[in-house]
């Protein structure tokens, strides 16, 4: 298992709406990202697998990141007990053959 840490942004105001807003805009750049690679856009990156999929793993983490903060939004601003959803969700995968 491995364990990924972010940070809680602290120079942000993130709304609901702003946070959705910007997880559409980062999830757009990696499927751009990997589109262009695969040369599904019609135009194809000349770059070397190793620095494409690099590219990729960056866009991921702005994904990431972007949804870690729209959990911050959603524990601070709306009082959900993120400890509580993050129980579920493992349970969830457990049950399903998922994960250990």
């Amino acid at each position: 298992s491995k364990t990924v840490t972010l940070p809680r942004l602290n120079r942000l105001k993130p709304s609901l709406e702003s946070t959705a807003l910007k997880i559409m805009e980062e999830s757009g750049e990696l499927a751009q990202a990997i589109g262009k690679f695969r040369g599904l856009s019609g135009e194809r990156l000349q770059v070397e697998e190793a620095e494409a999929m690099h590219m990729v793993a960056r866009e991921l983490v702005d994904v990431a990141q972007t949804a870690v903060t729209m959990m911050f939004v959603l524990e601070e601003q709306y009082g959900i007990d993120l400890e509580k959803i993050l129980e579920e969700h493992v349970a969830k995968l457990r049950e399903k053959g998922y994960c250990d």
